[in-house]
Protein backbone atom coordinates (compact mmCIF):
# COMPACT_ATOMS: atom_id res chain seq x y z
CA UNK A 1 0.00 0.00 0.00
CA UNK A 2 1.34 3.22 -0.87
CA UNK A 3 0.31 6.80 0.84
CA UNK A 4 1.51 6.09 4.05
CA UNK A 5 4.33 8.55 4.33
CA UNK A 6 7.00 6.36 2.22
CA UNK A 7 9.64 8.06 -0.57
CA UNK A 8 10.33 6.93 -4.07
CA UNK A 9 14.09 5.55 -2.50
CA UNK A 10 12.16 3.74 0.16
CA UNK A 11 9.69 2.28 -2.46
CA UNK A 12 12.14 1.26 -4.92
CA UNK A 13 14.34 -0.55 -2.21
CA UNK A 14 11.22 -2.76 -1.39
CA UNK A 15 10.70 -3.92 -4.67
CA UNK A 16 14.41 -4.89 -4.73
CA UNK A 17 14.48 -6.18 -1.17
CA UNK A 18 10.72 -8.55 -3.06
CA UNK A 19 12.65 -9.11 -5.69
CA UNK A 20 15.85 -10.69 -4.04
CA UNK A 21 13.42 -12.65 -1.82
CA UNK A 22 12.14 -14.51 -5.00
CA UNK A 23 9.10 -12.71 -4.95
CA UNK A 24 7.72 -12.69 -9.19
CA UNK A 25 4.20 -10.79 -8.18
CA UNK A 26 3.84 -7.64 -7.26
CA UNK A 27 0.70 -5.53 -6.58
CA UNK A 28 1.26 -1.80 -5.86
CA UNK A 29 -2.22 0.28 -4.10
CA UNK A 30 -3.38 3.35 -2.78
CA UNK A 31 -3.90 3.24 1.43
CA UNK A 32 -7.30 4.16 2.39
CA UNK A 33 -7.56 4.71 5.71
CA UNK A 34 -10.31 2.72 7.19
CA UNK A 35 -12.19 5.15 9.30
CA UNK A 36 -11.39 7.62 12.18
CA UNK A 37 -8.80 7.06 14.25
CA UNK A 38 -6.65 5.12 11.98
CA UNK A 39 -3.62 6.37 9.83
CA UNK A 40 -3.70 9.17 8.09
CA UNK A 41 -3.33 9.47 4.19
CA UNK A 42 -0.04 10.81 3.68
CA UNK A 43 -0.54 11.25 -0.23
CA UNK A 44 -2.61 10.09 -2.57
CA UNK A 45 -0.78 8.86 -5.35
CA UNK A 46 -1.99 9.89 -9.15
CA UNK A 47 -2.82 7.09 -11.87
CA UNK A 48 0.19 8.23 -13.92
CA UNK A 49 2.32 7.04 -10.79
CA UNK A 50 1.37 4.05 -10.16
CA UNK A 51 1.36 3.28 -13.73
CA UNK A 52 5.33 4.43 -13.74
CA UNK A 53 5.29 2.28 -10.79
CA UNK A 54 4.15 -0.95 -12.88
CA UNK A 55 6.95 -0.14 -15.61
CA UNK A 56 9.60 0.01 -12.64
CA UNK A 57 8.10 -3.29 -11.38
CA UNK A 58 8.54 -4.99 -14.42
CA UNK A 59 11.92 -3.45 -15.07
CA UNK A 60 13.28 -4.77 -12.11
CA UNK A 61 12.40 -8.51 -13.12
CA UNK A 62 8.61 -8.93 -11.48
CA UNK A 63 6.70 -11.32 -14.12
CA UNK A 64 3.74 -9.59 -12.94
CA UNK A 65 3.00 -6.37 -11.33
CA UNK A 66 -0.30 -4.82 -10.93
CA UNK A 67 -0.37 -1.01 -9.94
CA UNK A 68 -3.61 0.94 -9.47
CA UNK A 69 -5.25 3.17 -6.66
CA UNK A 70 -7.66 0.42 -6.00
CA UNK A 71 -5.35 -2.51 -6.54
CA UNK A 72 -5.44 -4.71 -3.30
CA UNK A 73 -3.65 -7.97 -3.12
CA UNK A 74 -5.38 -10.44 -4.86
CA UNK A 75 -6.42 -8.28 -8.03
CA UNK A 76 -6.34 -10.30 -11.02
CA UNK A 77 -4.31 -12.77 -9.29
CA UNK A 78 -6.40 -15.47 -11.17
CA UNK A 79 -5.17 -14.03 -14.63
CA UNK A 80 -1.91 -13.74 -13.39
CA UNK A 81 -1.33 -17.19 -12.65
CA UNK A 82 -2.98 -18.86 -16.27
Amino acid sequence: MLGLGETDDQILLALGDLKKAGVSFVTLGQYLTPRQGYHPVKKYYHPDEFREWKKTALSLGFTHAESGPLVRSSYRAEEALK
